[in-house]
């Protein structure tokens, strides 16, 4: 019969380093309140025993469970996936581990996470969040918080100004001799719809063009298509939707309605998550959602480590990316 390996114990590389128990906890968990000389001792000792530290119990005796929560409004939507993986890697690189939560555009829901996540995350990080600005203090009092695009005063967060590019869209079409536009907007309590909407209004009024903006509340393929009639009922000659996907669903109900782009109506999206993949190759604003989900894990990471100043708002600029989907204006 077989005996079980028995696996090694903290008192067992405290002994094999020559060192005490809780300058082997110290290496593990507070590693600069040790020489580095100890700390390799400790660490040479671990492996060659095959020593791995019980985070569970680790996280019960200090308080650190080593997790951080990322929440964001739609999973399925392309902008967020690279702004997760850049978090994530983020995260690894300072032994953290990401717990993602998936709100479904539903405040209630993002509330719902945020609690169940408590006692098991050190700090959270809400992107695009849909909650009420009190309702955000009120969580950032409880646990270290960092947003992506929302701008809470008082709370640090990652801002990407896509607000620079839409404007450069909107001049683009004036250059292009368009004079009425409409902007297809996103869901309502989005920030950066509102930042995209009042950017299109203010560059159209500089520029003497005229602006209609149509309500849709869920960006998203189907709805891109569905708001198209109401789109070309305006009169207007290009649209700038709110995202890629509300823009790709009107490429394809375009098509449909046998009006060519950009021969007849110009469409520029935002966010540039599918760009290149569309026919045309769509006229979008830049994408800066890795940026975004990294500077976001840093600035979080900073204020749990080293009790970092929290009031910090990082702007990421945007510019416009001209493919295919833009052309003279018809007629």
């Amino acid at each position: 019969m077989t005996q079980r390996r028995t696996r090694p114990t903290i008192n067992q590389v405290a002994e094999a380093a020559g060192v005490t128990k809780s300058s082997v906890s110290r290496a593990f968990t507070r590693p600069e309140m040790l020489s580095a000389d100890t700390v390799s001792k400790i660490f040479a000792a671990a492996e060659k025993l095959g020593y791995v530290p019980n985070h569970t119990a680790r996280a019960l005796s200090t308080g650190r469970h080593g997790n951080i929560a990322l929440i964001v409004p739609d999973v399925a939507n392309p902008f967020f996936p690279p702004l997760i993986r850049a978090a994530q890697a983020e995260a690894d690189r300072s032994d953290y581990c990401v717990f993602l939560g998936n709100s479904d555009e539903n405040p209630q829901q993002e509330d719902k996470l945020i609690g169940r996540f408590g006692g098991q995350v050190e700090g959270l990080v809400l992107a695009s969040s849909r909650l009420g600005d009190e309702q955000i203090v009120a969580h950032s009092t409880r646990r270290p918080l960092v947003l992506i695009n929302r701008d809470v005063e008082g709370i640090p967060r990652v801002l990407i100004d896509s607000a620079t590019g839409v404007a450069e869209a909107v001049e683009h079409l004036a250059a292009l001799g368009h004079k009425r536009l409409v902007y297809v907007s996103g869901p309502h309590g989005s920030w950066s719809n509102k930042q995209r909407r009042n950017a299109v209004r203010r560059s159209a009024r500089q520029l003497g063009m005229e602006v209609s903006v149509i309500s849709n509340e869920y960006a998203a393929f189907e709805s891109g298509r569905r708001i198209t009639a109401n789109v070309l009922a305006t009169g207007a000659t290009a649209a700038i939707a709110f995202d890629d996907l509300t823009a790709q669903g009107m490429l394809a109900e375009l098509l449909d309605r046998g009006i060519s782009v950009p021969e007849q109506f110009s469409v520029v999206g935002c966010d540039d998550v599918l760009g290149a993949a569309t026919y045309p190759a769509l006229t979008t604003v830049s994408n800066r959602s890795v940026e975004a989900g990294k500077t976001a894990l840093t600035l979080l990471i900073d204020i749990l480590e080293n009790n970092a100043i929290r009031d910090v708002r990082y702007v990421l600029n945007t510019s416009l990316v001209v493919r295919g989907t833009t052309g003279p204006a018809a007629g």
